[in-house]
């Protein structure tokens, strides 16, 4: 090899190694695209009010930064997974499988799930048997169970509008989707009756038949959107007669082109998704990995700083983005300061 060759590998070896290095300096988030803009407003202010460099915050959706979370403990994995909804039993399996045994889990606030559509288009006045009828690849029709007939949204219910039937919904990996799924498709299903005819339809299974409630039809009508809200906006944009599944937050912060349709005659906004009065909220989430406390740099610090009062409290600038806070905010700043894990 020769000398050039060599200072050229040394150059590049040394370049890796500050990489690596400049990794583990900062905190490293990934997860949930509605939990992406409250975590990236925490990192700027972070690094604006501490020594520590922001950290780095990317989107991808709950599971998928759940996964990534579960690869295991150490260089090259993520400190921090944003969730839109609780971890579930066997990710917490897969993360202990890879070494990662300590998790504290942080529920920061609320968000709400609303329905969006051009704001020039007509109003939508919606109750999940709506949804459910229009989006669900099976319906009942005169007692039996069948494919989604319905073209038109007053097709569902004639007091909707004569519009064809066109929806852009959270994709499977995104956690928002199984709040779709559980608060508005089986309870839709159920509001509807549908549930006991696919109980009967799948031999007395109610596992099988929540399944069918929940499952959405695949002929064009509905659309999985693996992208974050901003893609789902972009869909919307292109086509003024389809309607879309956001956050609360997203929607507030797009009124001048989104229109919200309410739900069970509630209008969504902060206040109803706080009272309980508003029928489809979720709390929020983020999973620190507690090994990785006082090893990268912040990583603690951060978490603290982000359920502190100034940011996720009443008036912080998390609400003013359209987080509803927790009111048990109070317990939830003890479980990170105490590094309180799940199991």
């Amino acid at each position: 090899m020769s000398k050039i060759q060599v200072i050229v590998s040394a150059t590049a070896i040394i370049a890796a190694s500050a990489t690596v290095a400049a990794a583990q300096e900062q905190v490293q988030v990934a997860g949930s695209s509605t939990v992406l803009p409250y975590a990236t407003i925490v990192a700027e202010a972070f690094a604006e009010n501490t020594d520590f460099p922001a950290p780095v915050v990317e989107g991808g959706g709950s599971s998928a930064g759940l996964k990534q979370f579960c690869e295991g403990v150490g260089e090259n994995t993520i400190d921090v997974a944003n969730a839109s909804r609780q971890i579930r039993e066997a990710e917490i399996e897969t993360c202990a499988a890879n070494g990662v045994a300590n998790i504290i889990e942080v529920q920061f606030g609320y968000d709400g799930i609303v329905f969006a559509s051009d704001i020039n288009g007509p109003d939508f006045v919606l109750t999940p048997a709506d949804v459910f009828g229009a989006l669900a690849a099976e319906v009942v029709v005169d007692g039996e169970v069948t494919a989604n007939p319905n073209t038109n949204w007053s097709d569902v219910n004639p007091e909707l509008p004569e519009q064809a039937i066109m929806a852009f919904i959270p994709g499977t990996k995104h956690g928002t989707r199984e709040v779709f799924e559980e608060k508005v498709m089986l309870a839709g299903c159920e509001e509807t009756g549908a549930l006991e005819a696919f109980v009967e339809a799948n031999g007395g299974d109610e596992d099988a038949a929540e399944g069918a409630c929940m499952a959405v039809r695949t002929d064009g009508a509905s659309v999985d959107i693996d992208g974050d809200y901003t893609e789902t906006l972009a869909r919307i944009a292109s086509n003024p007669q389809g309607v879309g599944v956001f956050g609360l937050s997203f929607y507030e912060n797009n009124t001048d082109t989104l229109k919200v349709a309410t739900m069970s005659g509630v209008s969504p906004s902060v206040e109803t998704v706080a009272s309980g009065e508003y029928p489809v909220s979720r709390p929020l989430f983020f999973y620190v990995k507690k090994d990785h406390i006082g090893v990268v740099p912040g990583l603690k610090e951060y978490a603290e700083f982000f359920v502190s009062d100034a940011m996720a409290g009443p008036g912080g600038p998390l609400s003013e983005y359209g987080l509803v806070p927790d009111p048990e905010l109070a317990t939830v700043q003890e479980t990170v300061a105490n590094e309180t894990t799940i199991q």
